[in-house]
């Protein structure tokens, strides 16, 4: 990880170059981050209702979901490349969202991120946006 030190203060601060994307470690632990995430999904029985609203296989929604990843953590904008905007709220709009969908999600989630993104500071900024993410999902 490459810090520089600002003359305001002493305390390291990432450059603009070091994206979340890099930091975790690039395409490889972003796509671990999607897969783990939805193996969670498919297996926890507190997800259960989370994993029933979801198109099965889960095959190409895993690739979606990695590709949306890729490009929210500062990597390749593949979702958009392929998709346009996320719009992610009008695309969620179809399923009924609530709060027990959301926590059950972002439980997935942050067991996925305890998993796979060690450096704790990076986890923690990347569970507190998407967390946000997740809450402007509820439509209900």
């Amino acid at each position: 990880m490459i810090f520089n030190k600002t003359t305001v203060n002493s305390k390291p601060h990432p450059t603009p170059e070091q994206t979340p994307y890099i930091m975790m470690g690039g395409e490889y632990c972003v796509r671990r981050l999607a897969n783990r995430f939805y193996d969670i999904i498919q297996s926890d029985p507190l997800a259960k209702e989370l994993y029933a609203i979801h198109p099965l296989p889960l095959d190409t929604i895993r690739q979606k979901f990695f590709e949306f990843l890729s490009g929210w953590l500062g990597g390749p904008a593949l979702f958009e490349q392929k998709y346009g905007h996320p719009r992610l709220r009008a695309r969620h709009m179809p399923f009924t969202v609530n709060e027990q969908l959301r926590d059950q999600w972002m439980l997935c989630m942050n067991k996925a991120l305890d998993e796979v993104v060690e450096d704790k500071l990076l986890r923690e900024g990347i569970r507190q946006s998407i967390g946000q993410l997740a809450s402007h999902m509820i439509n209900c």
